[in-house]
Order: C-alpha cells, then sequence, then structure tokens
C-alpha cells in the first residue's frame, strides 16, 4: 500500500464510536464493545493504540488490520481450541458470543525479550532469576531463545493501570478465580501458542511471545476471546535474519508495535510522566509494519476500505 493512502487515512481515523442503539458500551484500550440483550458482544476495533499501558492516540487503518489478522488467526485455530467468533460484518467489526472474561491475561513467551516493567529481560536484567514461579538459568543474552516456552500470567489492569507479572498461586491468591479455569486457560494458551509458532515458522516468521484472553460462555464453556497472535497482543521476528542479528549485538527485525515502544524509549518514556509527540512519519512507518505482518502471515496483500468508517460501519450493521 502507498504511504500517501495512509496519511490519508490518518486525517480520518476511527478514534472512538458512539452507537448507543447497539446496547450497552463497554471502552477499552483499543476496542469499543457493545453489548446485546440477546446475547451477543458487538466488537468495534478502533484505530487506537497502547503501550505500556497508556493510550497513545491512533495509527492509520490499525483496526482493520487487526480485525482481519486476529479474524484469520481464529479461524486457522478453531478446530484446536473454541472462540468466541460469530461473524465480521465490516472490516472493523467482529459479533461474538458474549462472555464473562477470566481475570487474567495468559503471556506465553519463548524469548527472553521486551522493554516494558512486565517484560522477561527487563527482570533478567536486574538480576532476577525466577519469573512468575519459573526458573530461569544463567548467561542468557537479549532476545535469545529460552529453553522451553514458559507461561507468565499477568493481571488485567484498568485502563490507565500496569499489569503486574505474577505465578500461578500468586494470579489465584489476588483474583480468587477457581484453580480449574486457570488450568483450563492454561492449556489452551499453550495449544494456541505451539500452533502459533508453527505456522508463523512457516512463514518465515518467529512468534516471539503473545498474549490471550479468556471468557465463559453462557454455558460455561471457556473460549478465547478479544484477540489472538496479532501484532497488538503478540511479538513477530523475521526468522531470517534472527541468527545474525542475535551474534552481532541488534535487535532482531520486528514487525509489531515494538517499533513504537522503541520510539518511545529514546525519548526517555518508559509509560510514565507525559507522553512524548508521535511524528505521522512514525504512525506511517509503525502502520507498514503491520501490513508486513498480517500480508506475509496470510500471503496475501491487505486491500483496506478507505470509506469513511462511521457511515460505514452504521451500513453494514444495519443501525
Amino acid at each position: 500500500m502507498a504511504h500517501e493512502a495512509l496519511f490519508a487515512a490518518l486525517k480520518h481515523p476511527l478514534d472512538a464510536t458512539d452507537f448507543d442503539d447497539l446496547g450497552q458500551k463497554y471502552k477499552g484500550k483499543v476496542r469499543d464493545c457493545y453489548s446485546t440483550d440477546d446475547g451477543r458482544r458487538i466488537i468495534v476495533v478502533t484505530d487506537r493504540i497502547s503501550a505500556f499501558d497508556r493510550g497513545l492516540g491512533v495509527l492509520p487503518l490499525k483496526g482493520q488490520i487487526l480485525n482481519k489478522i486476529a479474524t484469520w488467526w481464529f479461524e486457522q485455530t478453531r478446530n484446536l481450541v473454541p472462540n468466541h467468533v460469530i461473524a465480521t460484518p465490516d472490516p472493523n467489526v467482529t459479533i461474538a458470543k458474549e462472555c464473562t472474561p477470566l481475570p487474567v491475561e495468559m503471556v506465553m513467551r519463548a524469548y527472553l525479550t521486551g522493554t516494558t516493567s512486565t517484560s522477561i529481560w527487563v527482570h533478567y536484567a536486574r538480576g532476577e532469576r525466577t519469573f512468575c514461579g519459573h526458573t530461569l538459568p544463567e548467561g542468557l543474552r537479549c532476545h535469545e531463545k529460552l529453553p522451553v516456552p514458559i507461561l507468565t500470567p499477568s493481571t488485567k489492569a484498568a485502563q490507565g493501570g500496569h499489569d503486574v507479572s505474577a505465578s500461578r498461586d500468586e494470579i489465584l491468591q489476588m483474583t480468587g478465580m477457581p484453580p480449574e479455569d486457570f488450568d483450563r486457560a492454561a492449556e489452551l494458551s499453550r495449544i494456541l501458542f505451539e500452533e502459533g509458532q508453527r505456522l508463523s515458522q512457516q512463514k518465515g516468521l518467529i512468534l516471539v511471545d503473545t498474549k490471550y484472553e479468556f471468557g465463559k460462555t453462557a454455558e460455561g464453556e471457556i473460549v478465547v476471546i478479544d484477540e489472538i497472535h496479532t501484532p497488538d497482543s503478540s511479538r513477530y521476528w523475521f526468522l531470517e535474519s534472527y541468527d545474525k542479528r542475535l551474534q552481532t549485538g541488534e535487535a532482531p527485525e520486528s514487525f509489531d508495535k515494538e517499533y513504537l515502544r522503541r520510539f518511545l524509549s529514546e525519548q526517555g518514556f518508559m509509560g510514565d510522566g507525559p507522553i512524548p509527540h508521535i511524528p505521522d512519519e512514525v504512525r506511517v512507518e509503525a502502520t507498514v509494519r503491520y501490513l508486513k505482518a498480517i500480508e506475509q502471515l496470510m500471503g496475501e496483500p491487505f486491500v483496506p476500505n478507505l470509506e469513511s468508517p462511521l457511515p460505514r460501519i452504521r451500513r453494514n450493521l444495519g443501525i
């Protein structure tokens, strides 16, 4: 996609919605969700971007990109792990089963990396050798592969708060959730991550780490909700250049929101204090990296809808 189209899309982003006639609204960091009386959740994926648990404005066409790749991954894994998807009637919209979210984010990690306060590398670099109940070996380098993938769950902070990584026992104590619910979600997370890594490697990519959210349906079934394996919830590296960059001490080539995190880190921002100005050029480049991710994964070009998003969504939802 031409950069000109992305700069043009940045002039009319989908930054907020107000569809009161759809149902009760819940505004998340990225998604606006509407609960209907008939047991559905209408999820509008906006162009909002967050990092370090802070809202950072918008990226052009980000909502369409996220919705597209999440839908693709849900379809790829639906025979392994049940999910909440019913339909995708609009590039920015998914209609799903209404679920009661579990009070935990299931984070799977396969590499020693990251820049946020909850990242495994930040803890390791401080000299800590136990992370979320896992004992880590000495002598690992930044961005190096862990001996085995590990589950490092975290709390789900309210907007503006910070997630806290913790062990299974600590999560159970903090949340009060039933152990059997945690263990089922943990089992499903490992299945999803293994399949995500397998399919990504086939496309020349490394699925480095990711987070999953789960919910209970009205029938009591635990299913994966929200999104899976998107550049927002996951870290991807290029397989071809990984080994060489690791040997030379360079950061791996990535095309997720780590690019934006690194830009902010270079400005001295790690989540606290005023958010630095993010130039349009940086926002467009971040979207370009998102595009590379989904096009390489799906093996086809991404074709955006460049209509004004709010009227189009109303039309496609019949409201």
